[in-house]
């Protein structure tokens, strides 16, 4: 008895794996996107009607005569008809595949018949309970099994005399019940994995989707970024600047300024500076700086003279907005020809570097007060430093000394010291981009890791 069940089990299989090959085909074609969706038209309703009814014929044709009754997969053409198209799919397998059944007689022609109808017809049931969708895998496999459990049910309740029809829900019924339950499996596989990679096709374009609009929305960022800082920097007698940012992302925290005092001038002869650089990077960094900016250069046209007073109420107005804990270390300047100096303001930033090539000295511009944005009311005081021609003024941010390499070694201020000891010669423009190019070189290729800002003063 055992070895006749595996012998015909091992028959099932062998047409089962035909079915679900063909239902596999069919899954990689293009009708079944719309089929999975649930919006399958009444073309694609008809194609599978005939495709899952010629699977069940084939389920019949191939089966395995046991005390007259045929041993098939019948049902399960129907079934997964059934399961993936609706009740009309489903019911129309059936009917296809009971049809030819009925013409093959024998003592289990009823329940066989009406069990295939059931098949299909139970199937789209399930889809439409399901909201037009496949269901599960486990639930698909339970589904089979109950399908042929009722099948049996049907012989053993039709056939007569009763013990015929035990004898073969006896022989039929384990392996039936088992090459429908796997061939459901399998199929339910296919489809649970066809629907995973249309859903992670869907969330990839999706991503991609919205990397290409936040890349749109970085790149006019950055363009409007681009477009606070000078195209070109007005020059005032006596002075030669030049002055360069370069984002380690598309948008960034540093930047420089010229005030626009060209525009509303304090006097003849004098140039308001800036150099500055927000704590972090990225678009919070450019938001904080695009503040920082306007009211910095607001305030510095409004006290003309006065520095200290202007980076003061810049201040209050930066850190009551300072919501996140951000801050801007500045440096602000007005460099005056008449009377030969910097008079400037250092708010927590980088000490500028005179350079003296007279006696190859450095004079360091030190801090006058703490970083923008960190306390209300913060005491600001100015300086004034006297300026000879030749001097050279170097305003950078800490991009350029923390620019590392890949063995992570910082380019450092005796670096720059070096390069401004031996770069000294041509004009601010060339001085800048010699600078710039020699930090380049030590770090070659490796990443920039923060915004570079640099500002060069020739005095003349």
């Amino acid at each position: 008895m055992a070895t006749s069940i595996f012998a015909t089990l091992l028959v099932l299989l062998q047409m089962m794996c035909v079915i679900v090959v063909v239902a596999y085909l069919l899954t990689r074609s293009r009708i079944f996107s719309d089929l999975l969706d649930g919006h399958a038209t009444l073309k694609v309703q008809a194609l599978l009607i005939f495709v899952f009814g010629a699977l069940s014929i084939y389920g019949t044709v191939s089966g395995v005569d046991v005390l007259g009754a045929i041993v098939n997969v019948r049902d399960l053409g129907p079934m997964v008809g059934g399961l993936i198209g609706g009740p009309v799919v489903g019911l129309g397998a059936g009917l296809i595949g009971a049809a030819y059944r009925s013409t093959l007689g024998g003592v289990t022609v009823v329940p066989c018949t009406i069990a295939t109808i059931l098949a299909g017809l139970f199937g789209g049931l399930v889809w439409l309970a399901n909201h037009r969708r496949f269901v599960d895998i486990r639930f698909a496999v339970l589904f089979a099994v109950l399908i042929e459990a009722m099948h049996m049910g049907l012989t053993l309740l039709l056939v007569r005399p009763f013990s015929l029809a035990l004898g073969v829900v006896t022989n039929v019924g384990i392996p039936m019940i088992l090459a429908n339950a796997i061939g459901v499996f399998i199929f339910a596989f296919i489809i649970t994995n066809l629907q995973n990679e249309r859903r992670m096709a869907s969330e990839r374009d999706t991503l991609l989707r919205e990397m290409e609009r936040k890349n749109t929305e970085l790149a006019i960022a950055a363009e409007i970024q681009q477009s606070f800082l000078p195209d070109k920097i007005t020059q005032v007698e006596g002075f030669d600047v030049a002055a360069k940012s370069i984002m380690a992302k598309e948008v960034g925290g540093d930047f420089f300024d010229v005030i626009p005092f060209e525009v509303v001038p304090i006097k003849p002869g004098r140039m308001g500076i800036l150099i500055a650089d927000v704590s972090g990077k990225g678009i919070p960094a450019a938001l904080f700086m695009a503040l920082s900016r306007i009211v910095v250069r607001v305030n510095a046209t409004w006290y003309g003279e006065d520095p200290a007073h202007a980076i003061h109420d810049a201040n209050n107005l930066i850190a009551a907005d300072s919501k996140a804990g951000m801050f801007v270390t500045l440096f602000y300047g007005i460099l005056d020809h008449t009377s030969h100096t910097i008079r400037y303001v250092n708010a927590g930033h980088n000490p500028p570097l005179v350079y003296h090539p007279q006696d190859n000295s450095f004079t360091e511009l030190t801090a006058t007060g703490i970083a923008m944005g960190v306390l209300e009311d913060a005491e600001y005081t100015f300086r004034e430093y006297p300026l000879v021609p030749g001097d050279m003024v170097v305003l950078y941010t800490d991009g350029i000394t923390e620019a590392m390499n890949a063995e992570e070694e910082m380019f450092g201020e005796d670096r720059l010291y070096e390069v401004i000891r031996q770069v000294n010669g041509g004009n601010a423009s060339q001085i800048l981009t010699k600078i710039l190019d020699t930090v380049k070189a030590f770090t070659r290729d490796y990443p920039q890791s923060d915004d570079i800002t640099l500002m060069v003063i020739r005095v003349v």
